[in-house]
C-alpha cells in the first residue's frame, strides 16, 4: 500500500472525521470501526481493510477507475453513488438491470473470461468467496497483473450492515461524501420503519434442487421479516446460515403461516400447484402469497438482489406495508402472487 504522509494525510484524516460526525451516530462496531459492518474498515488516509472469517486482511487504495464486479450487488452500490461508470465487467451481465453500464461480460467462476476483462483494462477485480479458501482462479488473475480482492458484504447479517458497503465502494472510488449521504439516508429511514411484532408468521421460499431452505434467526433475510414486524417460521434462532426443512415440516408451517414470501419463480397460485401437488393443500396458498419479482430484468434477472443490498429501507417499507394490509399501490420489489 502507499502511504500518503504530511499535509494531504493531515486532510484526509479530517474529512474522515467531518464524514463520520455528519451522520450524527457513534460507531457501533468495536470491531471494524464502522456503525453496522463487520467485515471492512475505513483507515483515515482513505484506504480501506478488508476482512475475511478466517482472520485475512487486505488494504485497498482508490481510487480506482475500472472495477470488475463478480456480484450485481457491486454494480448497485456503485449506481448509488453515481459511481457506475467505473464498471469495467461485469459477471452475468445479461441479468444485470442497469442499463447504464458499459460493461463486458466477465464470466464465471472457474469460467472466467480472462481475455475479455484484460481488455476491458480494470485496475481492480472484486469478488466473494462462498467457503473460507480463496477462489483458484485469483492466482491467475493476479499473474496477468490485475489487482483483486475479496468482499464479504454476503456474510453481513445485518441489513444495514450490507447498506454500510455504499462507504467501502466509495473510498474505492474517491466518492466518499456521496456514500456517507446514501447510508445515512438509508439508515434513518430504516431505522424509522422498524415496526414491533404484529405476529404475522410467515413461511418463506420452495424447494430448490429439492432441497427447502429457512433462513437463520441471524440472517439478513430474517431480520428484515423481524424489522417488519413479521415472524419467519424455522428460523433457528442464533444461527445465520439457512437450514433445510422436509415437505412435512413446511406443511406444518404453512398451517400456521399468514403469509407466503418468496415463492421461488411462480408468479401465480396455480404455477405453485404445479411446482408439487402438495402446495395444494397449503392452507398459506389461499392467504397471501408475495413475491419480490417487481423489478425482473429483461435478461432473467432481479433488481432486489442488485439495489435491494443498497437499499435494505426499500425492503422494509414493501414488508411493513405487506404485513400490514397497507398496500394500496406498487411497492419497490414485490408483486402479489394472483
Amino acid at each position: 500500500m502507499r502511504s500518503r504522509p504530511g499535509i494531504k494525510s493531515a486532510f484526509c484524516a479530517l474529512a474522515w472525521l467531518m464524514l463520520a460526525v455528519a451522520c450524527g451516530h457513534p460507531a457501533e462496531n468495536g470491531q471494524s470501526g464502522m456503525e453496522y459492518a463487520r467485515w471492512f474498515s475505513i483507515l483515515p488516509d482513505r484506504s480501506v481493510v478488508l476482512r475475511t472469517p478466517g482472520g485475512e486482511t487486505d488494504t485497498l487504495q482508490g481510487p480506482f477507475r475500472r472495477i470488475v464486479c463478480m456480484s450485481s450487488s457491486y454494480v448497485g452500490f456503485l449506481e448509488a453513488i453515481g459511481a457506475d461508470s467505473t464498471v469495467a465487467a461485469v459477471s452475468g451481465l445479461q441479468f444485470l438491470g442497469n442499463t447504464k453500464v458499459k460493461a463486458v461480460e466477465a464470466g464465471y467462476d472457474a469460467a472466467l473470461n480472462y481475455e475479455a476483462i484484460l481488455k476491458a483494462g480494470p485496475d481492480l477485480f472484486l469478488t466473494y468467496s462462498v467457503s473460507s479458501a480463496e477462489p483458484p482462479y485469483l492466482a491467475k488473475l493476479r499473474e496477468l497483473g490485475i489487482r483483486c480482492a475479496t468482499v464479504s458484504e454476503h456474510l453481513e447479517s445485518h441489513p444495514l450492515a450490507r447498506a454500510e458497503y455504499v462507504k467501502f465502494f466509495g473510498a474505492l472510488t474517491g466518492r466518499e461524501a456521496a456514500a456517507d449521504s446514501v447510508f445515512c439516508t438509508v439508515r434513518d429511514r430504516y431505522l424509522a420503519l422498524v415496526q414491533p411484532s404484529a405476529g404475522k408468521k410467515v413461511l418463506i421460499n420452495i424447494p430448490y434442487a429439492d432441497q427447502w431452505f429457512v433462513p437463520g434467526g441471524d440472517n439478513y433475510m430474517t431480520r428484515l421479516i423481524r424489522d417488519a414486524g413479521g415472524i419467519l417460521l424455522g428460523a433457528v434462532p442464533g444461527k445465520q446460515e439457512s437450514s433445510v426443512i422436509g415437505l412435512e415440516t413446511a406443511f406444518r408451517y404453512a398451517q400456521e403461516a399468514d403469509i407466503w414470501l418468496h415463492p421461488g419463480w411462480c408468479s401465480t397460485r396455480e404455477q405453485l400447484r404445479r411446482v408439487h401437488p402438495l402446495f395444494s393443500e397449503f392452507p398459506v396458498l389461499e392467504k397471501e402469497v408475495w413475491n419480490n419479482t417487481l423489478q425482473r430484468t429483461p435478461g432473467g434477472g432481479n433488481r432486489f438482489w442488485e439495489t435491494g443490498p443498497v437499499h435494505p429501507d426499500w425492503v422494509l417499507e414493501d414488508l411493513t406495508r405487506i404485513f400490514s394490509g397497507s398496500v394500496t399501490d406498487s411497492l419497490h420489489y414485490y408483486l402479489p402472487v394472483e
